[in-house]
């Protein structure tokens, strides 16, 4: 006589639990990959709030709060600091949306939010067949996560375009004070001679100065949507020479040369660990070459991995540590000088 014990760790419920193990470990992966930066540049980070806090001390109350207050927000620790992270307020998310250089508003941003957690939901729950938690709890996970990662890579790619002509801009201000030309003279003449994203940014700081805003003021808020050491040493260098006078010439010149050497490093850098890039992406594309390979030898076979329970459990957990895997590769062979 046959005994059937009910169990509740059937296929289904297995293939739920590893896809939740999967998502959870994918997003501890991405967590980690992008919250732990590089303590010395956090201490730079601090070191230049201070620099630029004690230099707007005379540039208004208005401005030294703003900047008491972010400083004060970034060093919250522990719990906080990960919501705040996590959970932007909204100003910070107006920010990183004026970092991308496009007109993007706060409701567009959400909106898109909405979109993608619907599509997703809609395309796991009806043609993946996942259950409807699994589904919605996917479709969230690439609601918040895919518009944020777009959004940061424009800004990062920005970023990276505004820093390839700085170091022009900053000869070109040079060559303004040693011909005479007051500073502001010679930041115009950058917004009107150097291309974007260096020629709007500059073209937005004249714009505040002619509408009645104190230079630094101007300078501080261009800094806020240039997120770089660079920019802010460019804008600390001008309140500071203010403030006690000194040679902005030779600083600015010192600095144009000082990038410009960072620049040739990253080149180097980036050809020395060239064939390890080239690896990772041999390795990370090698299973879908070779499950291609196979899938048109035999498609009967590999069609078994979609349509059983059980292969669709080990392509979820593959597919979960080979992302990780892509993850880690990618922070081995990224440089930060």
């Amino acid at each position: 006589m046959d005994i059937t014990v009910a169990t509740p760790f059937g296929p289904a419920n297995v293939l739920t639990l590893f896809v939740f193990a999967g998502v959870f470990l994918t997003l501890s992966a991405l967590a980690i990959a992008f919250f732990s930066g590089d303590p010395n540049q956090k201490r730079a980070r601090v070191r230049l709030q201070k620099i630029r806090l004690h230099a707007a001390e005379n540039a208004g109350d208005e401005e030294v709060a703003q900047l008491r207050r972010s400083f004060q927000d970034s060093a919250i620790p522990g719990l906080d600091k990960l919501l705040k992270r996590i959970v932007p307020p909204p100003a910070q998310l107006r920010r990183k949306l004026a970092r991308t250089g496009k007109r993007i508003s706060l409701g567009e941003y959400l909106l898109t939010n909405v979109l993608v957690v619907a599509v997703v939901a809609f395309v796991a729950h009806y043609f993946a067949s996942a259950p409807a938690v699994l589904a919605l709890l996917v479709g969230l996970t690439a609601g918040i996560g895919i518009p944020y990662f777009v959004i940061g890579r424009m800004a990062s790619n920005r970023i990276v375009n505004f820093l390839k002509h700085f170091p022009d801009a900053i000869d070109l201000i040079v060559r303004g004070l040693k011909s005479g030309l007051p500073a502001s003279e010679s930041i115009t003449m950058v917004g009107q001679e150097i291309p974007d994203p260096v020629g709007v940014e500059f073209r937005r700081i004249t714009d505040s100065v002619k509408l009645g805003q104190p230079l630094e003021v101007a300078l501080n808020e261009a800094a806020a949507r240039v997120p770089t050491n660079d920019f802010q040493f460019f804008v600390i260098s001008l309140s500071v020479q203010k403030e006690t006078g000194g040679n902005l010439t030779e600083t600015l010149d010192n600095l144009s040369n000082l990038l410009r050497r960072r620049q040739q490093m990253k080149l180097k850098i980036r050809a020395m660990s060239s064939e390890a890039r080239a690896s990772a992406y041999i390795i990370g594309s090698l299973p879908f070459i070779i499950g291609f390979i196979i899938y048109l030898m035999n498609p009967e076979y590999t069609s078994q991995l979609f349509i059983d329970p059980r292969g669709r459990m080990m392509v979820g957990v593959g597919l979960v540590w080979l992302s990780i895997g892509a993850a880690i590769m990618a922070k081995m062979v990224r440089f930060e000088i």
